[in-house]
């Protein structure tokens, strides 16, 4: 069986002004829960473009098995067309942060906390998607100081009740098996046929999957042209497996000559019910907030807004016809523009 990665070669920082990046050591333990201490962050993997200075930075949160190549072409696009410096990031447990025991959204919130502070980007213009999404919430909750606005990608600080297969997709990336001697094609093929065993999305879609983020949504400045068709949504079938299969296969990596899951499957499978909730709270972010919502996702439901009000009383909701729940992958334009226009 595939294990997933504990050691990372470090790579170098970006040497221009235009594009700073890190990545950290891969892992921290948590000491949330001993004798009080507090919660231990860890040192998150991040890209940065470059912009003026004076305005609040664009800061980028993914979803759950995501990374922070999920708004390479969407960050380019929107240095370019605002002016403000970009921020995406690698949450805990993906892409090339280090690893931890610890999956709670108060652990992530601290983590981006940290990162903002140490690269002077608060306060700053904060949008999360989905998982992110919640980290970002959180964030604005416990630290309103650090947070000039929010937006919320198809996420709501209401629990999540429809996307009861992610322990099994968790499951089915814990039991592929590669050898370590392929080639990366042949581990991936591989490991495709592995997944395509069980991997097969019920009607509805559970949505997370729809937009498909770095496999079909890519975009390019100027014009914004999407690389490949996708399916409407929502949609099954053979052609809709093969997009969640590709998707989760962007988490296989080779470290040292192995096969490896980046994402940490052991902390993700230990937190599920966490990630699929938000922590309660009593205070509210008072600063202007966009929920931004895909027509055909049913990840925000009308009951849910009533909470949303509660914690966000400048709460403005706008929906992206035809937009599952990957929004800047479905229709990177209109994502844009929501953006641009709620900066405005």
């Amino acid at each position: 069986m595939l294990r997933w990665a504990r050691v990372w070669r470090l790579p170098l920082r970006g040497l221009g002004p235009s594009s700073l990046s890190a990545s950290r050591v891969p892992f921290a333990p948590s000491s949330s829960g001993r004798s009080g201490t507090e919660r231990r962050s860890v040192l998150l993997s991040y890209k940065l473009l470059d912009g003026e200075a004076a305005r609040p930075a664009l800061v980028f949160l993914h979803g759950l098995f995501g990374s922070k190549t999920n708004f390479n072409s969407i960050a380019k696009a929107l240095a370019q067309q605002t002016g403000r410096r970009v921020l995406t990031v690698d949450a805990r447990n993906h892409g090339d942060s280090p690893h931890s025991p610890d999956m709670s959204y108060e652990a992530m919130s601290q983590d981006v906390q940290d990162l903002l502070t140490q690269l002077g980007l608060v306060p700053c213009v904060l949008v999360g998607h989905s998982m992110g999404g919640r980290t970002a919430m959180l964030l604005a909750l416990q630290r309103p100081e650090l947070v000039e606005r929010l937006i919320a990608v198809d996420i709501s600080p209401v629990e999540t009740t429809s996307n009861s297969d992610f322990p099994s997709y968790m499951a089915a990336m814990r039991a592929v098996d590669v050898p370590d001697d392929m080639s990366r094609s042949s581990a991936r093929k591989l490991a495709d046929q592995q997944l395509s065993t069980v991997i097969q999305v019920m009607y509805p879609c559970p949505g997370w999957c729809c937009g498909l983020g770095p496999v079909q949504g890519r975009v390019a400045a100027p014009g914004l042209t999407r690389r490949f068709p996708r399916p409407p949504h929502p949609t099954t079938g053979p052609l809709q497996d093969t997009a969640v299969r590709q998707f989760l296969l962007t988490n296989l990596v080779e470290v040292d000559g192995r096969f490896v899951w980046r994402v940490n499957l052991e902390a993700l499978a230990q937190h599920v019910d966490k990630i699929l909730a938000f922590p309660p709270r009593q205070e509210s972010y008072p600063g202007p907030t966009l929920f931004l919502l895909g027509g055909n996702s049913q990840y925000v439901h009308p009951s849910h807004h009533s909470e949303i009000r509660r914690l966000f009383p400048q709460a403005q909701m706008q929906t992206v016809p035809n937009a599952g729940h990957w929004i800047h992958a479905d229709c990177p334009q209109d994502f844009m523009a929501a953006i641009r226009g709620f900066l405005a």
